[in-house]
């Protein structure tokens, strides 16, 4: 097999289209890219440094349109936190700081985490059939999440300074550390941060909301890190399809954030909650007979 051949434009194609959906929908990115090409036959591995090379683009992706479509909160989150900065302490009635330094708090031991855990987590999970098992169990992660939520209060009519007022210091930090299960194929990062965000207090809209600006630092920086591979040796033969993932992305990703801010308006966690079981189920059952 000729290198360029490892993986299709088809199957990025697909890849970037699943990669832009799964990873915002809590429903496990990662364990999706793994389960996926074994149930059509594809000769793609998890643990292929190709293959996780080629993922990087369609993280970047994903980070990019979360950015830009927060970005009017990013903007005043930066300029809370210069604020801040400058004064040497936050303001009591400064929410755009106080959720600065939330998402720094709950960004610090997702990253540490990440940085220690990534390899051995990945090559100890890395098969499709325990990507289905988690998957299972990150169903029940969401429903326990629902059963357990605390009620939120409606306090303030701006979104983020809702989140502000609601989560502490150790909310942010135990949220952000949630997301390192994601490490982990068929637990879902943005399932366990807004699972984390209704434990502590926020309502379904205003946990998602959180998840997603938490995520895009995450995202962003752990892509950019892994971009010079891209660009080596790693990447030769798989630049042009991780293009093209990237591009179907962030396509999809745009809409999926669109859907999940008016979904979580009125609905739960629950119907994902369900279709991790029956998808991780009917995938363990597949993949054990």
């Amino acid at each position: 097999m000729i290198l360029g051949a490892l993986i299709t434009y088809p199957q990025a194609i697909i890849l970037g289209l699943l990669q832009g959906v799964s990873e915002l929908f809590p429903v496990s990115s990662l364990g999706h890219s793994v389960i996926l090409p074994r149930l059509l036959g594809w000769n793609i591995h998890q643990n292929d440094k190709y293959f996780i090379t080629f993922l990087v683009a369609t993280h970047l992706a994903t980070a990019i349109v979360l950015f830009f479509f927060f970005w009017r909160d990013w903007v005043r989150i930066l300029r809370g936190l210069g604020r801040s900065l400058r004064d040497r302490g936050i303001d009591p009635a400064d929410t755009d700081a106080k959720l600065g330094w939330l998402l720094v708090v709950g960004t610090i031991p997702a990253g540490i985490l990440g940085l220690l855990l990534e390899h051995p987590l990945r090559n100890v999970f890395a098969s499709a059939k325990s990507a289905a098992f988690f998957l299972m169990l990150n169903g029940l992660l969401l429903f326990g999440a629902e059963l357990l939520r605390r009620r939120a209060p409606q306090m303030d009519a701006d979104d983020d300074a809702r989140i502000a007022r609601t989560v502490g210091w150790s909310g942010a930090f135990a949220v952000g550390a949630a997301q390192a299960i994601a490490l982990i194929p068929g637990f879902s990062r943005s399932g366990a941060t807004m699972g984390g965000g209704l434990l502590v207090g926020l309502s379904h809209k205003d946990a998602a909301r959180f998840a997603f600006l938490l995520a895009t630092p995450i995202i962003g920086a752990a892509a950019l890190l892994k971009l010079p591979e891209l660009f080596g040796h790693e990447g030769d033969g798989v630049r042009g399809q991780a293009l093209v993932a990237a591009l179907c992305s962030a396509v999809t990703a745009y809409l999926a954030v669109r859907f999940l801010m008016r979904f979580f308006e009125t609905q739960t966690l629950t119907p994902f909650a369900i279709y991790c079981l029956a998808a991780g189920a009917a995938c363990t059952v597949y993949f054990f007979s």
